[in-house]
């Protein structure tokens, strides 16, 4: 079958064998944003092209409003079997494909996750995982089903300060500063809190006590240590990018909590699996 992670800034597809073993796979800045309305067939046919009439499971932004079709919510606990139960399918020439379902919580406030529900499950552990991206997620697993998770816009507020705040203006791009980094997860757990942190990367530059290409890093230390502190934990599981994985397993290591890094294709199986369930 044909294994798909399509998100918001890139698609990714991979095809698998009879066991689910990866033995092709293709990368893509074609997320979702960047498709013309109408035109998800044509993206995603021209990224499988040559590959086998397979089935294809789809998971990821692109069933979302702004993705190729909306899918069904499945509130939490969420296994592979409500998920299955609820695939949306979508139709285009001789193909057709199947779009994950939405999982949706409601602890304090109503939240939804695509994607990362089938990364949490395809690792196949019981506990608390950890996602980090533009929208991290912190995601409670037990018996092979979601029993909570939570969001944090950790990635896109550091974006956002970045590129659209009075702190870009200072920043100069260069090679992540790991010193600086460490210097804001410790920062984090100092008395002012988030919004009085934050100004100090502009008057840390402007005493000189603060490198302009060092400012990016010190400000994701300072937003990533404050989502750690935010949780109460031993341990940190993590899926996701190699270099973001390093980041909150740097941060954690400084805030004495042990991590660990799990497989970043367990989406892979878990999508496969769902494969094998309609076969």
């Amino acid at each position: 079958m044909i294994a798909v992670d399509w998100g918001t800034s890139s698609l990714r597809c991979y095809r698998l064998d009879e066991h689910g073993a990866i033995v092709d796979s293709r990368t893509s800045n074609e997320g979702i944003l960047n498709v013309a309305p109408g035109k998800f067939p044509d993206v995603l046919q021209k990224q499988i092209h040559g590959w086998d009439d397979a089935p294809i499971v789809m998971s990821g932004m692109v069933g979302s409003r702004q993705g190729w079709v909306e899918a069904p919510y499945v509130p939490c606990p969420a296994g592979l079997d409500g998920l299955s139960k609820n695939l949306k399918k979508v139709t285009w020439g001789k193909r057709t494909g199947l779009i994950v379902p939405v999982v949706s919580g409601r602890e304090s406030v109503p939240d939804v996750m695509r994607g990362e529900e089938v990364q949490a499950l395809g690792a196949e552990v019981d506990g608390l995982i950890c996602l980090p991206g533009t929208h991290s997620k912190w995601v409670e697993v037990k018996n092979g089903r979601i029993e909570r998770f939570s969001t944090h816009m950790t990635g896109e507020v550091y974006a956002l300060l970045k590129q659209h705040s009075i702190l870009g203006r200072m920043m100069q791009e260069g090679a992540p500063d790991h010193d600086a980094f460490s210097d804001g997860v410790r920062r984090s757990g100092e008395e002012g809190g988030l919004l009085h942190h934050l100004f100090g990367v502009r008057t840390r530059g402007l005493l000189d006590d603060l490198k302009s290409a060092a400012s990016a890093s010190y400000l994701s230390g300072i937003l990533v240590g404050h989502e750690l502190r935010s949780r109460a934990i031993a341990e940190l599981r993590l899926i996701g990018e190699p270099e973001l994985v390093a980041l909150y397993a740097r941060a954690a290591g400084i805030l004495g909590i042990a991590s660990m890094s799990l497989d970043p294709t367990t989406g892979v199986r878990a999508l496969f699996k769902l494969g094998q369930a309609l076969a």
